[in-house]
């Protein structure tokens, strides 16, 4: 007797997870101060949506919550150079991936072939040693101390869709407002920008409330600006990003659970490197590297309350937040934001679903 076949699981369209966005609605600078950005409030099991301030979450969370924060920190890592020709480079410094070794984006009038130099000062420069895809790969001599060469010339890679001067240069606030309060180890090229809203006031507020706090590290990196291209969200490559998760950490984890708290992911690179770690139930303390592509119709295990900023139409963070909440409840939801003014993308304001 033969059994049925199997049926291939339905198609994610893309143009399910699009919304209209009006140009003003993408927030250009953050708000003053941070916590004082607006926060929608999706509760799932009543299915109702209000609307607060960030400065609100103490009130929103309850005791014995614990807030899983990334402590990344954003490196200067967009940097100018100039070639041996004179032509000039913009290279986006992406991760070391050995001794002196970076895997870069360059952009340059054209194509950069192994062994043409790169001078970024007159006693610094990077040898252009292959490609990976669309990355190359700069190798600085030994000499080169990379940190300290970004930190003095480099400049904060703001996401395209903030607007500054022509070239598209970081004002001297990014360097501040682009960086959470509690960034400690430096790796990211883009801010875990659901942590951009706390300030040191808020989270002395969320412990004398009786929430936890705990940290870890994914380094955030350009693959969370990558488009998916194609019709069907499934067939999306997804970018893997270095992680730690401490035992501390860990063990937070499991007291939260044990005594009835919730696990409240802050950001959806917290959230990935929770799920991707707990799929038996019990996260544990690991390194690596996270891929984890979460898509609607992913049943979560860790992660019991999410807070997230608004991203873009047709992404893989947009994706991950309608798995969380549901498809049509969150495209219902942004509309709603776009109706009442919220701003939007990395500067913009948060959301919190519980």
């Amino acid at each position: 007797m033969s059994s049925s076949p199997k049926l291939a699981p339905p198609a994610i369209r893309l143009e399910d997870y699009d919304y209209p966005l009006p140009r003003e609605r993408i927030a250009q600078e953050p708000v003053a101060p941070r916590d004082a950005s607006r926060l929608m409030v999706l509760d799932r099991a009543s299915r109702t949506r209000t609307h607060r301030r960030f400065l609100d979450l103490p009130a929103l969370l309850r005791p014995g919550d614990l807030l899983v924060l990334n402590d990344t920190k954003v490196i200067p890592a967009r940097i100018v150079g100039r070639k041996s020709t004179g032509g000039a480079v913009e290279c986006l410094l992406l991760e070391e991936t050995g001794p002196g070794s970076w895997e870069a984006l360059c952009n340059a009038t054209r194509e950069l072939r192994a062994g043409v130099r790169i001078r970024f000062s007159d006693t610094e420069e990077a040898r252009v040693s292959g490609r990976r895809g669309e990355k190359v790969v700069l190798e600085f001599p030994p000499e080169v101390a990379v940190p300290a060469l970004l930190e003095s010339r480099g400049e904060v890679p703001l996401p395209p869709y903030i607007r500054r001067d022509r070239e598209g240069h970081p004002e001297a606030g990014d360097r501040e407002g682009y960086q959470t309060v509690f960034a400690r180890n430096p790796g990211a090229v883009a801010a875990p920008t659901a942590g951009l809203h706390f300030t040191r006031d808020l989270l002395a507020h969320l412990a004398s409330a009786g929430v936890s706090v705990a940290f870890l590290t994914l380094h955030v990196g350009a693959g969370t600006f990558l488009p998916i291209r194609g019709d069907d969200a499934r067939d999306h490559p997804m970018h893997s990003e270095a992680f730690v998760h401490p035992e501390a950490t860990a063990l937070a984890i499991a007291r939260t659970r044990e005594a009835g708290g919730r696990v409240v992911a802050v950001g959806t690179t917290v959230a990935r490197v929770l799920e991707s770690l707990g799929r038996d139930g019990v996260v544990h303390p690991a390194r690596g590297r996270c891929d984890l592509y979460v898509l609607p119709g992913y049943r979560f295990r860790v992660v019991e309350a999410l807070i997230t900023n608004f991203h873009l139409p047709r992404s893989t963070l947009l994706l991950f937040v309608a798995a969380f909440a549901g498809p049509d409840w969150i495209l219902e939801s942004y509309r709603n934001a776009v109706d009442e003014g919220y701003r939007f993308y990395s500067y913009g304001d948060a959301m919190l679903i519980r």
